[in-house]
């Protein structure tokens, strides 16, 4: 006798709009072993709302839909709820109200299929083989609500503009080994105490994951212990994060925006390995498994690329692909011809992703005039290391913007030129976190232009001797000890410098929170316990790390 499952991870909350969410989950078959999924065997999902706005629904008012959980991405799916239909096109799609909560439950069920494994079934021909999806309402019940159930709330609409908004901030979750992977999971807890709104504060509206979700390389690229080079080892180090206690939690009740880094592949990737094997082969376990268990839950802004952009409440996002399309290989002894967002198009009608950005930040001033625009990128755009100040060769070791100055000029120059104002940088990566505000300098315009960065790292690091010390990060590009000073118009004329402070190697989260009336964003690092992170002087005085960054008034 058929029966739903409930799902073997998920769900995930993702990409939530004012009248619709992006829902995940993977399945599992008792025939599958590991990465080899049985290939008579397909696993299809199956959601319901159970409630809206903490009022249950009606069994009768209860939707129920059918959707794909395809083996080629390793079982796993997604039902965009509020837009998607049922499997087939079977029913009409459940409408979402804005800024209105849900209660929904999600489960799995698996049937034969004995089609040769080159050949597939639309989603009409499959709908026919099974029952009417209200069959299954009264399993929905029997689910354990901690392991089918997610509770999200949809955004506002975008007429009405909000004055805040408040967000989470945070990157790099080491996985630990032995008895570390429990702590790796720990900060999880907090996070969602924050999102849900406490101390006085408001809730969070989202949680932005901003890269090494996953460690593939857990020791070192170059040591061949814990390094992931098959699918199945890719595919083990998403059950481990996705399926942990806290983890799974956070995930199942606020809406994840992620993008990878390098160690979603491996340490310091470049595209420039793409080209040669292994490099190739270990591209394609890490891209594949990327896909299925980050992307597939995320917004589908274009066809083909991982970079995307959201908005929320009014505010907009532009989350970058600095890794997938990162090139160095043109010339080993020069930064010109480097490209941390793919190569410059050859033609208008055939746009890079840095094309898309600039156009985007104009689209964003024009419609939206100086209200602050995120630009998220993994790497970090500002402050560098101190290591990339010393010379060329430095920065061409690095992993981070000083190696790209070309794709920096190109960004800052259309900033400039186009006088677009509060542009904020949402970064991780370095396991310190920090803040930063630039200053432009050559023409009044250029002076007149506020512009900050935000870096919120690492979730869990248990090394802090290993990497991550302030002093390896430039306070003040202006200080004649770590000169770094950015020449943005290429002729001296324009120039960018920034300073920062509130340093921290602490494992943490960032919260932001968006204030129109005051026009500055403040931004409060919290540690694993869900405590402010203080920072401790010399007399040992203890101080709560929160900044307060002004910003052009909007």
């Amino acid at each position: 006798m058929s029966s739903l499952r409930e799902p073997h991870l998920g769900p995930i909350v993702g990409h939530t709009t004012h009248r619709s969410c992006r829902l995940w989950i993977r399945a599992f078959d008792s025939a599958d072993r590991k990465a080899d999924l049985a290939d008579d065997r397909r696993t299809i999902g199956v959601l319901t709302v159970m409630a809206e706005n903490d009022q249950d629904l009606p069994l009768d008012r209860r939707p129920v839909f059918y959707f794909r959980l395809r083996r080629e991405y390793d079982r796993t799916g997604t039902f965009n709820l509020g837009v998607d239909q049922s499997l087939g096109g079977q029913g009409q799609p459940f409408p979402l109200k804005p800024d209105t909560t849900y209660r929904i439950r999600m489960g799995t069920m698996s049937v034969d299929d004995p089609l040769p494994n080159e050949e597939d079934l639309d989603g009409a021909l499959v709908a026919k083989r099974l029952p009417a999806p209200d069959v299954w309402q009264p399993e929905f019940d029997r689910l354990a609500p901690e392991t089918s159930e997610a509770i999200f709330r949809t955004f506002k609409s975008p007429a009405a503009v909000d004055t805040t908004l408040s967000f989470l901030l945070g990157s790099c979750r080491y996985p630990g080994i032995l008895f570390q992977e429990r702590e790796s999971d720990q900060i999880f807890g907090p996070m969602l105490s924050e999102a849900r709104g406490r101390d006085g504060r408001g809730p969070a509206r989202f949680a932005l994951m901003m890269g090494d979700q996953i460690y593939a390389d857990v020791l070192n690229r170059l040591l061949p212990v814990g390094r992931a080079d098959t699918f199945e080892e890719f595919q083990e180090r998403y059950h481990t994060a996705w399926g942990s206690a806290a983890m799974r939690r956070l995930l199942r009740h606020l809406p994840s925006y992620m993008m990878l880094d390098d160690h979603e592949i491996e340490d310091n990737w470049t595209q420039d390995r793409v080209r040669h094997e292994p490099g190739r082969g270990l591209y394609l376990h890490a891209i594949r498994a990327y896909l299925s268990y980050q992307w597939s839950h995320g917004p589908r802004t274009w066809e083909g690329p991982i970079y995307y952009k959201f908005e929320c409440n009014g505010y907009p996002f532009f989350v970058l692909d600095t890794r997938s399309q990162r090139y160095t290989d043109d010339d080993d002894k020069s930064l010109n011809d480097n490209h941390l967002l793919g190569r410059p198009a050859l033609d208008p009608r055939e746009p890079s992703q840095l094309n898309r950005l600039l156009a985007w930040l104009t689209e964003q001033k024009q419609q939206r005039g100086a209200a602050p625009k995120f630009i998220i990128t993994a790497s970090v755009f500002v402050p560098n290391d101190v290591g990339t100040t010393k010379s060329d060769a430095k920065k061409l070791k690095d992993d981070s913007w000083p190696a790209f100055p070309e794709t920096r000029r190109a960004l800052l120059q259309h900033i400039v030129a186009g006088d677009i104002q509060n542009v904020v940088f949402l970064s991780g990566d370095i396991h310190c976190t920090n803040v930063a505000s630039m200053a432009f300098s050559g023409s009044p315009a250029a002076q007149a232009l506020r512009a900050v960065s935000i870096t919120s790292s690492a979730f869990y690091w248990p090394f802090p001797f290993a990497d991550g010390n302030p002093a390896d990060y430039v306070h003040d590009s202006t200080d004649r000890r770590t000169p770094d000073t950015f020449d943005v118009s290429g002729d001296g004329r324009i120039k960018m410098d920034y300073k920062a402070w509130n340093f921290s190697q602490e494992d943490n989260f960032c919260r932001i929170d968006v204030d129109q009336a005051r026009h500055r964003l403040v931004v409060q690092a919290f540690d694993w316990k869900g405590e402010r992170v203080k920072k401790e002087d010399l007399d040992g005085q203890k101080q709560d790390l929160i900044s307060e960054l002004d910003l052009a008034e909007w």
